[in-house]
């Protein structure tokens, strides 16, 4: 059925182990609650057994969607099948909170991407450890936050910051290449809600200056790694990586500039599906619905 022009979309995302009549039961709910399908993907895990699943719907007549009334709906059949779920508006802003240090190019590309809507992120602040990016969030004219963190003011700083979340309602903290370890306690406030943006080459390079040690090794392909924040630093939950050729004839500030465009194409994809509710987390992996 053709979808209706410019009616409301929810979005439900779902998992659980598999079994047999699980799309049959979601599809069977919608069409008595009167909803059309308008976007529909899953997919079956042989490895592990469970079965993923993301649809988008409207009303078949374009009234507004009553989610509470369809979160009440779907309780029965979520609890038959033990889901893991979650429905939603799918134009609902989610409120994002984004922290930098002193490189702008992730900041920028977001607050650019999102200024001319290919994000729909509602940006309550940036926050960061320099004074330096201020001007970018006053020309978008977003709340900026400097928090200056040192090693014997950081648990003051991370709570400065985690008032910033809980009154800003914050769904959403995305570290745009802020250059600072987060501790264990926060990455555990924070899990499930936190994307970072990391340098990933093959080898990886850890510490100062890793394009120039890229160089040094000769390597011949940079790139990025999107991923979730996890006590574990570097080692979240990957939801997008961005890989790029390059050679010995490029030198450590053109390594660095091609490793700028893959951070930002990765970020932005993260970003977006995770805001698009196009993300299922299963442990330390993730299924990314494009």
């Amino acid at each position: 059925m053709t979808r209706p022009a410019g009616a409301q979309h929810g979005v439900l995302v779902l998992s659980c182990k598999d079994a047999p009549g699980i799309v049959h039961a979601v599809s069977g709910l919608l069409v008595q609650e009167r909803c059309t399908i308008v976007e529909s993907h899953q997919f079956d895990s042989a490895t592990s057994g469970m079965f993923y699943m993301r649809v988008e719907f409207a009303h078949v007549d374009g009234a507004p969607l009553d989610f509470p009334a369809l979160r009440e709906a779907f309780q029965e059949t979520a609890a038959r099948y033990q889901m893991t779920w979650r429905l939603a508006d799918a134009a609902e802003r989610q409120r994002v909170l984004i922290m930098v240090s002193q490189y702008a190019h992730c900041l920028n590309d977001l607050l650019f991407r999102n200024s001319v809507g290919e994000l729909n992120l509602d940006v309550v602040a940036i926050v960061s450890n320099h004074p330096d990016l201020e001007g970018i969030a006053t020309f978008y004219g977003i709340p900026f936050r400097h928090i200056p963190v040192t090693r014997d003011t950081k648990p003051e700083a991370e709570a400065a910051l985690l008032d910033i979340v809980r009154e800003e309602r914050v769904d959403l903290v995305v570290l745009a290449r802020y250059m600072q370890i987060l501790s264990d306690g926060l990455c555990r406030e924070l899990e499930g809600r936190a994307i970072n943006i990391h340098h990933s080459m093959l080898p990886s390079f850890k510490g100062a200056r890793p394009y120039h040690q890229a160089h040094d090794r000769g390597v011949k392909f940079i790139g990025a790694t999107a991923h979730y924040v996890t006590a574990d630093l570097d080692e979240g939950p990957i939801i997008e990586q961005e890989m790029l050729r390059v050679d010995h004839s490029l030198s450590p500030e053109q390594l660095a500039a091609r490793g700028r465009e893959a951070e930002t194409r990765a970020l932005a994809h993260a970003v977006r599906w995770h805001t698009e509710n196009r993300i299922v987390v299963h442990g330390h992996r993730t299924v990314v619905f494009e």
